[in-house]
């Protein structure tokens, strides 16, 4: 892993050591430090799933901006996470490969936050806008990782005004410590609502799919489903590959540099679309995500012949029979909701298999890119292809899949398996469920929340998470595949004006 560090940052030295004492008591000590309860040596291993995102190719960060509306004190965020983040051992604990064992274990260490909150010096230029200072210092980040001699994770402050927030905080974490479920409840349990600061925020209660509780020809269905879609997994482990289109990056794509760009969308509006097609709104978020995609792609070949004549976006430049595959991330926990997990991490309960951690799967789904007459049509396919899915158990397959290689064959034959499902499709989507409260965070109230990952070898991931009464949705380009990041996103944005305006006239014409 790369640990060098974007320009103008700099960190003091390390301090470590495998003494302390009490995981749920951990106090401040005298030289600054927070110490947490573990014996002496490497500690327990990591999990098999947490193991493979040490691998080449799947050495995955998750990273997080939150934009608050007041200046950063430092010295009150440093007090807000020592009360949950380092209560949790995964955050308390180094990450150390074992030359015997060839496995990375848990290592209690001694954490001092200074090392870990990084508060850069930003110059002003005046020929650039703060916003452009931030994307580009978000940029910078993606090209790095925490060292390995500390725990891996970091917070860096940003006190410049933009056009949304009074500060920035952009919080980096290693995908081993835990997935987007386990980080999005940590964040909601170390907020409270601003109507009332003493409670934690709503979020909403997802429920499972009934399927697997249906009659006969439902089981017969979702086990011949389950069995087609592994087969077409194998597959793509071994050959099957996406188009060559200019959303698909090379291999090693990994750690170059990547521009995050968020947009926003009504919720009324979602729900507009909601009433007008029978869809959930994952589904009709899905399907403005492909609507995007599908104009932003032609708008990409109709470049590459300008010789033809008219406007672009007047014709259809795709080539037919575009392959175009995402992983779905979807959440296996038994109990789907992170309600479990916000109330353990604030009460500072041990963690469990069931709860924290890595507890996530993928399906393989195909997008359909073309250029339909009815905008509305984008929502409908989306939704077969996402109950096509749910009627599937191909998600919780791979998870036990992946941990059965790497009990059989080791981390590096399952983190190959994951790599080459990586390379051979183009994308990564993912949708977290957020707070409809408005939250502050480490005493700060908060504008926005952006989550997204690098490290992937993926040019693009597009990640959805809700705040109040929007969704937000977040870019995650490699520069090097998707030079216009910021044209994606007015894409999908014309893409849902369209699709409003088609369920607008649709409504009144029932």
């Amino acid at each position: 892993m790369d640990a060098s560090l974007p320009p103008n940052i700099s960190l003091r030295s390390v301090k470590t050591g495998r003494e302390g004492r009490g995981l749920c008591c951990d106090s401040l000590n005298e030289s600054g430090s927070y110490r947490s309860d573990h014996e002496d040596g490497l500690g327990e291993p990591l999990s098999p799933i947490a193991q493979m995102f040490h691998e080449p190719g799947t050495d995955v960060y998750i990273l997080g901006v939150v934009g608050v509306k007041a200046k950063i004190d430092p010295d009150v965020v440093k007090e807000k996470l020592a009360e949950v983040l380092l209560k949790l051992p995964r955050f308390s604990s180094s990450q150390v490969l074992d030359p015997k064992s060839g496995k990375w274990n848990w290592t209690p260490t001694e954490v001092n936050l200074d090392d870990h909150i990084v508060i850069p010096e930003l110059k002003l230029d005046n020929m650039e806008s703060p916003d452009k200072i931030v994307e580009d210092y978000i940029a910078d980040l993606t090209t790095t990782g925490v060292p390995d001699s500390r725990p891996l994770w970091d917070l860096h402050l940003l006190n410049i005004k933009t056009s949304e927030s009074e500060g920035v905080m952009i919080f980096r974490v290693h995908h081993s410590i835990g997935d987007g479920v386990s980080i999005m409840s940590l964040m909601l349990a170390s907020s409270r609502k601003i109507s009332d600061p003493q409670m934690l925020p709503t979020v909403p209660v997802v429920k499972r799919s009934s399927s697997v509780k249906l009659g006969l020809w439902h089981q017969v269905k979702l086990v011949w489903n389950t069995i087609i879609d592994l087969i077409l997994f194998l597959a793509t482990v071994l050959f099957l590959k996406d188009t060559e289109t200019p959303l698909k990056a090379g291999p090693n794509i990994g750690y170059k540099r990547r521009v995050l760009v968020k947009g926003y969308m009504s919720l009324d509006d979602v729900k507009l679309v909601k009433k007008a097609v029978d869809a959930t709104i994952n589904d009709i978020v899905l399907g403005i995500s492909v609507a995007g995609l599908s104009r932003y792609l032609n708008r990409r070949y109709g470049n590459e012949r300008k010789s033809e004549r008219g406007p672009i976006m007047e014709k259809n430049h795709l080539p037919k029979h575009i392959r175009l595959r995402t992983q779905l991330w979807v959440n296996i926990r038994p109990v789907p909701g992170i309600q479990e997990l916000m109330e353990m991490v604030d009460k500072c309960k041990n963690p469990t298999a069931s709860t924290w951690g890595n507890n996530i799967g993928y399906a393989v789904l195909p997008l359909a890119i073309q250029l339909r007459e009815d905008p509305l049509d984008y929502i409908r396919q989306a939704k077969a292809s996402v109950d096509r899915k749910k009627a599937s158990l191909e998600a919780p397959c791979v998870y036990f899949f992946a941990k059965l290689i790497s009990k059989l064959f080791g981390t590096k034959v399952a983190g190959l398996v994951n790599f080459n499902i990586f390379t051979n499709c183009t994308l990564w989507f993912s949708n977290v469920p957020g707070t409809s409260d408005r939250i502050t965070y480490c005493g700060y109230e908060v504008s926005y929340y952006a989550p997204t990952c690098f490290g992937q070898p993926n040019g693009l991931m597009i990640n959805v998470v809700s705040y109040v009464d929007k969704l937000i949705f977040v870019i995650s380009a490699a520069e090097e595949t998707i030079p216009d990041p910021h044209q994606m996103w007015d894409d999908i944005e014309v893409s849902l004006k369209l699709i409003k305006d088609a369920a607008l006239a649709s409504t009144k014409t029932h």
